[in-house]
């Protein structure tokens, strides 16, 4: 378990060969850059954020016009496609590539008018059908929806709420305009939800008959200048022809099928540029020099000098941190650690008066994951198909692969647990040969003891577990301590703690009713009196030095006293690792319970049951894996995160960002 050692760097360069420095830094992406910190008469930062702006803005349209393109036109691939990783480009590739940008931008913008045009023209039809739908009601109407009327002669055409008969709205109208005796109203269609209708008056009554619709709820219809024929003919006609125009334009975008792989380029391409355009406004630069300042690993830090200095007329140094330095973290561990590196990084990165604690959390990382998904089965398939596919996908980014590795340790701990419990897809071993063979005497052994019918027996190992694994996290904080010289605090934070709570746990163990409700044998009496007088031992030397950053007496006793009672911590500590039982229980009975609802139904149908078994046995277990796996993985993290590094680990560290190739589809291969 290591944090690599960094060294601070600083590079002088010609500002004539500043594109091409940064291009390779870049491409080498072993330099984390610090922005300049001040300026002065002749080393001073240009402001290149427009630039970088506007290099962005052409890698977002690249990649408009990539969503565009695979909407209308899928890329095909396969379900393990995503572990591929990017593609390597060598230099003289990219260089090729590169000469096309120009054309590819344009591409990219022409396949972006084209989406525009599709999705107003599709964004349309929805209208004009709705408006067509309102229409359907005035299909025997035979004037202008909009037509008032005469000289003589008020019009008004609309609808009434839906129910409404002739025999309603003339009596309704009588006794709303009653002076109105020259009004005749004819029905054009009925439907639930509304009655529309054609009504003329005189225009003497025109405002009295008005008032009278107005109370009546009336509605007018979709105003046209056509009769309503005429108007769906037209909507019609536009509909057809924009449902072509969309057809049309989507065989234009797919088109563009071939260039894909080139929009893809230009947006890593632009990407690259823009990273090094945000670079550039920090650096420090002269008419005729400019300063590369930041950190490189030290591993890297000769090889990249000898590449520089024989490519370029540089100066290259480099130093070790200050004191008042903080240097960015990377860290390096063995095959077996490596994949709970992102475990670590995602609670903290170890600050630099911390070690790297990846190879205790790896110790019991996996061990946690498979006393709770404990099912040999499900470790099988994890193992197998996560060995499959880190064979097979050479070209796997780092971090999926650190995933999957850490997936495979994972499925491998599963099925041994699953073997010392006896669980293999929970009882389908016995449950097949008793439905299928009528050998219920046939069954998976447990190599311990199965969990399901001695959960206490678990339930003591789970505690044996979190002491271990607890007492080995207040172990790495005496490492800690002593490492950096604080020899009196690992006595008082650790040895005092180990006698106080080692003390409490042997008394406990001497006790019947616990060693009864425990189900293990009480420890002998003497072994009691001697956990008695190291728990006094180790309250007493709590009590005086857990406040001893206190000069008072008074309140370094009452800290003390404080800190003591952080012993009730340790038994909530202990009582959380109980999510061990819980979950190897959870993944047990509900993987029993699939296979008991397929023997149900299979049992005596012959062929027929024997699939109906499979189906229901297939769909079970995988969804109780995908759910209970899940399960496993958080609470592993949270025992890590929670209960672990809470005894020794705070974090803090940055973690290394050098400036390197940020891309999603290519990366440029170079060798140092």
């Amino acid at each position: 378990m290591s944090v690599l050692p960094m060294k601070r760097v600083l590079i002088a360069g010609l500002r004539k060969d500043r594109k091409k420095i940064l291009e390779f830094l870049q491409r080498q992406g072993v330099i984390q850059i610090e922005t300049a910190a001040s300026e002065d008469d002749i080393f001073k930062k240009q402001d290149r954020s427009q630039a970088s702006a506007a290099f962005r803005k052409n890698a977002a349209l690249s990649e408009q016009a990539l969503e565009i393109l695979n909407v209308h036109a899928p890329e095909k691939s396969s379900l393990l496609s995503a572990l591929d990783g990017r593609k390597e480009l060598t230099r003289e590739e990219y260089e090729k590539r590169v000469e096309g940008r120009d054309e590819g931008t344009r591409r990219a913008q022409e396949i972006l008018d084209l989406g525009k045009q599709y999705d107003e023209a599709r964004t349309e039809v929805p209208k004009l059908e709705s408006q067509l739908v309102a229409l359907r009601p005035w299909m025997n109407y035979d004037l202008p929806l909009d037509f008032d009327g005469t000289k003589k002669a008020a019009v008004f055409t609309g609808s009434l709420p839906g129910g409404t008969t002739l025999e309603q709205a003339e009596a309704l109208l009588g006794e709303y305009a009653p002076d109105a005796d020259d009004v005749d109203i004819s029905l054009i269609s009925q439907e639930p939800e509304q009655t529309c209708v054609f009504i003329v008056a005189g225009r003497k009554h025109e405002n009295a008959v008005r008032d009278a619709l107005r109370r009546m709820n009336f509605a007018k219809p979709p105003l046209s200048s056509m009769d309503p024929k005429k108007a769906a003919e037209e909507l019609e006609t536009r509909i057809a022809e924009l449902r072509q125009r969309q057809t049309s334009l989507e065989e234009q975008i797919r088109g563009f099928e071939a260039y894909r792989d080139d929009l893809k380029f230009m947006s890593d391409y632009f990407t690259m540029r823009a990273d090094k355009y945000d670079v550039i406004s920090g650096l420090a630069q002269s008419r005729s020099v400019f300063l590369v300042q930041g950190w490189i690993e030290e591993r890297y830090a000769d090889s990249l000098e000898t590449a520089l200095t024989s490519r370029f007329d540089v100066v290259f140094e480099t130093g070790k941190p200050g004191e008042q330095d903080e240097p960015p973290v990377a860290l390096q561990n063995n095959g077996f650690v490596n994949p709970v590196e992102s475990v670590v990084e995602s609670y903290s990165l170890p600050s630099k008066h911390e070690f790297d604690p990846s190879t205790l959390v790896a110790l019991f990382y996996y061990v946690l994951f498979g006393m709770m998904l404990s099912d040999a089965g499900y470790g099988l398939i994890m193992t197998i198909g996560c060995g499959l596919a880190l064979a097979k996908k050479k070209n796997m980014e780092a971090g999926m692969r650190k995933t999957l590795k850490m997936f495979l340790y994972c499925g491998i701990s599963t099925m041994f647990w699953g073997f010392m419990f006896g669980s293999f897809f929970g009882d389908a071993v016995n449950v097949i040969a008793t439905t299928f063979f009528g050998r219920p005497d046939i069954k998976l052994p447990a190599l311990w003891f199965e969990q399901l019918s001695d959960p206490m027996k678990m339930l003591s190992f789970c505690f044996l577990v979190a002491i271990i694994h607890l007492f080995v996290g207040l172990g790495a904080l005496a490492y800690t301590d002593i490492r950096n010289g604080q020899i009196l605090d690992a006595f008082y934070d650790v040895v005092l703690w180990y006698l106080f709570v080692g003390g409490c746990i042997l008394y406990l163990l001497t006790m019947p009713m616990m060693a009864t409700m425990l189900k293990i044998n009480p420890l002998p009496a003497a072994v009691g009196q001697v956990g008695k007088w190291m728990a006094i031992a180790g309250f007493v030397g709590v009590v005086l030095t857990g406040g001893r950053e206190s000069k008072n007496w008074g309140k370094r006793i009452l800290k003390g006293l404080y800190a003591a009672y952080g012993i009730t911590s340790w038994l909530s500590d202990i009582l959380s690792y109980s999510r061990l039982l819980a979950l190897g229980l959870a993944t047990g009975v509900i993987a029993q319970v699939f296979n008991k609802m397929g023997s149900m139904v299979a049992a005596g149908k012959g062929v027929v049951g024997v699939i109906v078994f499979i189906l229901i046995f297939a769909i079970g277990h995988v969804l109780n894996l995908l759910i209970n796996a899940l399960g496993a993985y958080v609470h592993t993290n949270r025992l890590e995160y929670v209960e672990f590094f809470g005894k020794f680990y705070n974090g803090g560290g940055e973690k290394f960002m050098p400036f390197a190739q940020n891309t999603k589809y290519y990366k440029i291969k170079e060798e140092v």
